[in-house]
């Protein structure tokens, strides 16, 4: 069997590393061909030597020379900047694109792999959130399949494999709640990034953690999921599961509901998208033990509480522009948040704002949302000033 050469965007963060784990574990099935960091130069050079691949790239050019150096005695060709993100993706041998990147970072190479004609696995959702439409469009004209990769997105598609035509009635998207789930708004005042970053089930990047805190990740997921599967803010319901064992359900015209579970682990839908159609042996994971789980629990997401999933059903109803705009105050927002110097609440009034003042553009070209990205960022700098520590 030819293994499939996979260019790996973001191959030193959360997913990134739990991707080359399951490489590792599969050798007669992958090959990690690109390996691509933003500014981890080090453990960047340390998975080239394990996995050598063909190319690797580090997106900031300031620290090319030190990766070059570090792997000077290596037989690999290392670029740097976000042009050289696009080239590699669309090198002839790349069979798959698994895009890891974090934000609106992740858009433009996902772009240029898709014009090339190679599949995507897809863990970057803000590329789904700023811009569907012109993801799904180029993935149509060009014939390739962008696979999900978020836990819930891929138990979605598990639950429609092999239900070929038949309507789906609703997506139930689960989320765990996060670290807040439980705190009242009072109590969420103040609140600070290390207790955010505090994720009760899931090990991930500091910044998709915020994000599952302000439970504006849940946001992004619904948008995402109707992009993916073509349906309507409405058809997706978002149910707060704290066990996160239930990934997400489908129920469909006759009623019947299909749910996908597994333990938290992002190990199994990463090689999901990766063998597709084929289940292969994943180290470490043998599923949950029902009976010691003994029971699993599900709640209505609270609005009033965690006002950013509400901004995203408003922003994906109003469509055009208004989800990229939302999407670029967030991470100025979220950033600030970290960083500390705004507080919890602060982030969705940002978002609000922002989505106020930004002008909402229809049907907007690949060059608008570039456009949009950068006001918006430039608009929520502006407003968050008022409510700087």
């Amino acid at each position: 069997m030819k293994k499939k050469k996979i260019a790996l965007l973001g191959s030193t963060g959360s997913i990134g590393t739990q991707a080359l784990d399951v490489i590792r574990q599969h050798p007669d099935r992958f090959d990690a061909y690109v390996l691509t960091a933003n500014n981890n130069v080090d453990l960047l050079a340390a998975q080239a030597r394990q996995f050598r691949p063909d190319a690797v790239v580090i997106a900031n050019e300031e620290k090319y020379d030190r990766l070059r150096d570090l792997l000077a005695d290596m037989p690999v060709k290392v670029y740097a900047g976000a042009q050289a993100l696009c080239e590699v993706v669309e090198a002839a041998p790349v069979d798959m694109v698994l895009a890891a990147m974090v934000g609106f970072s992740g858009l433009r190479p996902t772009v240029s792999a898709i014009r090339a004609g190679k599949a995507v696995a897809l863990a970057n959702k803000e590329t789904l959130v700023v811009a569907g439409d012109v993801i799904t469009r180029l993935a149509a004209e060009s014939r390739v399949p962008v696979l999900p990769v978020d836990s819930e997105h891929s138990a979605i598609f598990q639950c429609i494999v092999g239900e070929g035509r038949n309507q789906i009635a609703k997506i139930l998207l689960t989320a765990s709640g996060g670290p807040f789930r439980s705190m009242s708004r009072e109590q969420l005042s103040g609140v600070g990034s290390a207790e955010a970053l505090c994720h009760p089930n899931w090990k991930m990047g500091a910044k998709i953690t915020i994000d599952s805190a302000t439970m504006m990740n849940k946001g992004f997921e619904m948008i995402e999921a109707c992009w993916l599967f073509g349906v309507r803010p409405s058809d997706v319901e978002v149910v707060v599961h704290p066990e996160s064992i239930v990934h997400s359900a489908v129920r469909f015209a006759d009623g019947a509901v299909k749910a996908q579970l597994g333990l938290p682990d992002m190990r199994l839908p990463i090689q999901y998208a990766l063998s597709f159609p084929e289940r292969l042996p994943l180290e470490g994971n043998d599923g949950p033990d029902l009976f010691s789980l003994g029971r699993l629990t599900f709640e209505r997401p609270d609005v009033d509480r965690f006002p950013c999933l509400q901004l995203a059903y408003d922003a994906a109803e109003q469509g055009g522009n208004v989800p990229c705009v939302m999407n670029a105050a967030n991470e100025v927002a979220n950033a600030a948040f970290r960083e500390g110097r705004i507080a919890f609440p602060a982030i969705a009034e940002v978002i609000a704002r922002a989505m106020q003042r930004v002008a909402r553009v229809a049907s907007p070209t690949l060059d608008d949302y570039f456009a949009t990205d950068a006001e918006a960022r430039s608009v929520a700098a502006e407003i968050m000033k008022q409510y700087l520590r």
